[in-house]
């Protein structure tokens, strides 16, 4: 089993899901605050290169929901900088185990990778969801990182 160091947003459940997963398949899995990282352009290449550039973002960034950010138009440099300094913007989680690196949670792509020991999830492992309703949220991140809320009265 792989010791995995998990970038995330501490605090969010979909993180905290993906992590209950790595951590049933038998994984050790070490979280780290994605906003407390020291981020450079070459340091988040080494977990996007392999993916293109719109899909380095998360979707569920406000500034993204609300089309002040099109990931689809912007060249490699310019996301990098503004990944570099608004981490909330960045996919998540990010994913490392020694040398290799990935963002994202596609379950699949993890099972490959690490492998999941047949634990699986039916449910999208990067949607946002609160409560035991099911219900997904609109805006959970707030870009600048100072609140935890996204007025869906789950929190």
């Amino acid at each position: 089993m792989a010791t995995i160091t998990f970038y995330e947003k501490s605090g969010c459940s979909g993180n905290a899901r993906q992590k209950a997963l790595l951590e049933s398949a038998g994984h050790t899995v070490v979280p780290r605050d994605l906003r407390q990282t020291s981020w450079t352009r070459k340091r988040l290449l080494d977990f996007l290169y392999a993916l293109p550039v719109a899909q380095w973002f998360n979707r569920n960034a406000p500034a993204v929901k609300s089309g002040e950010i099109v990931p689809e138009d912007l060249d490699e440099a310019t996301a990098l900088g503004l990944l570099v300094n608004h981490p909330l913007l960045i996919r998540r989680p990010l994913l490392e185990v020694g040398e290799e690196r990935m963002a994202g949670f596609d379950v699949a792509a993890v099972d490959a990778w690490l492998g999941l020991n047949g634990v699986t999830s039916e449910e999208d492992m990067e949607a946002c969801r609160h409560g035991t309703d099911g219900h997904r949220c609109q805006g959970h991140d707030e870009q600048d990182g100072h609140g935890t809320g996204c007025g869906c009265g789950h929190h």
